[in-house]
């Protein structure tokens, strides 16, 4: 039973390996595009939620999402060494970035998103001292 139960624990430790992504390369596919992605902003966020599998073709479509368009190594620069599980880091200056807020009543794909480009800090959660999570903060003013 023992050896059963290490061989379903290995498996499952593999799995992200096996699928191919890191929490790292999900942070970067759903909120990285540096530079910005040349779309127009009618169509920026429709189609980027598609292309980078935000949103599945199954659905249901994800209410908002943000895409930071500065470079990688200043997203993994908010990351200290020492970070705690969990903990929030915040930008220490505004970032350039795309807000895609879900719009209309369709909650399954296709779905159809509205594009709110700015300035702002972001948050991010840490592991192995690159993101893993972005936090959604305030537009700056």
């Amino acid at each position: 039973m023992a050896g059963w139960v290490l061989w379903v624990t290995l498996v499952l430790a593999a799995l992200p390996g096996v699928l191919g992504e890191t929490r790292y390369e999900k942070f970067l596919r759903q909120h990285h595009d540096d530079p910005r992605t040349d779309l127009s902003d009618r169509t920026y966020c429709n189609i980027m939620m598609a292309r980078r599998r935000v949103t599945g073709r199954s659905g249901p479509c994800k209410t908002f999402n943000t895409f930071v368009h500065e470079p990688e190594e200043d997203l993994v620069a908010l990351c200290p060494r020492d970070a705690i599980p969990g903990h929030l880091y915040t930008s220490p200056t505004a970032l350039r970035v795309s807000d895609c807020k879900h719009r209309g009543r369709n909650e399954q794909p296709p779905c159809n998103y509205r594009l709110i480009s700015g300035t702002r800090r972001v948050a991010v959660a840490c592991e192995g001292g690159r993101p893993v999570h972005l936090q959604s903060l305030p537009h700056a003013s």
